[in-house]
């Protein structure tokens, strides 16, 4: 297999069904047949090539899912109608009730919501732990657990997760390890180096224009085969289709995607080292003194760099508002949640995207109050970004 993600999905071929060179989009929600032994075949999984509603598989979300997985490694994928589906329904697809989740304490905040406070209903226990400390989610490891789930640059601390390392535990264990990739497309390739299944919020960078929400799931064709049963799948039953439209919209922008990365962690490198040498607090695991840069660089695919996603601590929440809202006058970017948009985002995320996470358990993780997360758009002109958040810096 091609190793680069980027060639893996253009070497895909995809033409639509008078030929076009942008895939056709079905807009339709059901399918006929000229035989009714056909569509109880499709409906049992049993016809290739066939589509039965859309719910359950459609043709353009199909291209998109095909590309996904060719740019992941995978055998197959599905794509969602949100990241968190493409979450929820992998974690719920994999346990049933009396099943134990160890997870990364420092994660998205609605994944963190969703493990802490949701599946209880299901009477599914969840121990958070400490993911860069192997030893600890060894000791975590009881007789009913079932997944190790981590991001593969943590939200919004942006530490780097031992994917090796916790697939070889995982598969010691008989576990699945779930990756959610979100942060890093292209930059790391979670299914190569041991994930057996990985998640995307395709919002982000993958789609890049903040114009719709998306998810996808990359795993086994079993595992995909298993989500999309008809009978007891999680996805088909569920229900989180994606609207065709936005698939074929999503699959036109993946093919941009590897520049777009290229530029995002050129620009957040420029701002990581100015904040750094300005006398920040700065977290971007592209500087060498990160802790996690060794390990990042031995996994990385090259030629990406270090990913779009850089934090400053700000030291208080009332130190990082003022900031953000200087920033936002002096037109650095958006006051903003969510990341991977062609603008600059920026959000103090103890008091947003993670603000599910309860204040002891900020504190636990090490979340200071005043952590202002960027997410470094694609500005041509980086050292004139700086100079903008220098004047801003300045007036605190």
């Amino acid at each position: 297999m091609n190793t680069d993600p980027s060639s893996r999905i253009f070497d895909l071929l995809q033409f639509g069904e008078f030929g076009d060179v942008n895939p056709s989009v079905c807009d339709s929600a059901t399918f006929t047949f000229m035989q009714a032994k056909t569509m109880l075949d499709t409906f049992h999984g049993e016809s290739e090539g066939c589509f039965l509603y859309s719910r359950h598989w459609n043709p353009s979300s199909r291209y998109l899912a095909d590309a996904m997985a060719v740019m992941e490694g995978t055998e197959s994928a599905w794509v969602t109608a949100s990241g968190m589906a493409a979450i929820t329904c992998s974690i719920l697809q994999l346990c049933k009730s009396g099943d134990h989740i160890l997870c990364s304490l420092t994660t998205y905040g609605g994944t963190f919501a969703f493990l802490y406070n949701y599946v209880q209903r299901f009477n599914i226990e969840v121990s958070f732990v400490d993911i860069t400390n192997l030893e600890s989610v060894r000791e975590a490891i009881r007789p009913n657990t079932r997944i190790i789930y981590t991001e593969s640059m943590t939200n919004p601390l942006l530490q780097i997760s031992d994917i090796p390392a916790l697939a070889e535990i995982a598969n010691t264990h008989g576990l699945k390890l779930v990756v959610d990739n979100t942060f890093t497309p292209m930059i790391l390739s979670p299914a190569q180096l041991g994930a057996h299944v990985v998640v995307h919020s395709m919002t982000k960078f993958i789609n890049g224009k903040n114009d719709c929400v998306a998810g996808a799931i990359c795993a086994s064709n079993e595992f995909v085969n298993a989500l999309s049963d008809v009978n007891d799948g999680t996805a088909m039953l569920l229900g989180p289709a994606l609207d065709p439209l936005r698939s074929s919209s999503i699959l036109k922008n993946l093919h941009t995607l590897h520049i777009r990365m290229q530029q995002h962690s050129r620009n957040a490198m420029f701002l990581a080292e100015r904040f750094r040498d300005y006398g920040l607090h700065i977290m971007y695991p592209g500087l060498p003194e990160h802790p996690g840069h060794e390990l990042l660089t031995s996994m990385m695919n090259s030629g990406f760099g270090f990913g779009g996603m850089i934090a400053i601590d700000m030291e208080t929440s009332e130190r990082a508002a003022r900031l953000m809202e200087l920033m936002e006058l002096e037109g650095v970017g958006y006051l903003a949640v969510s990341l991977g948009y062609f603008k600059t985002l920026f959000s103090n995320s103890g008091k947003s995207t993670s603000s599910e996470v309860p204040d002891g358990i900020q504190r636990q993780m090490g979340l200071s109050q005043g952590l202002v997360r960027f997410s470094v758009g694609l500005d041509n002109d980086i050292a004139q970004t700086w100079q903008k958040i220098l004047r801003c810096l300045q007036r605190l």
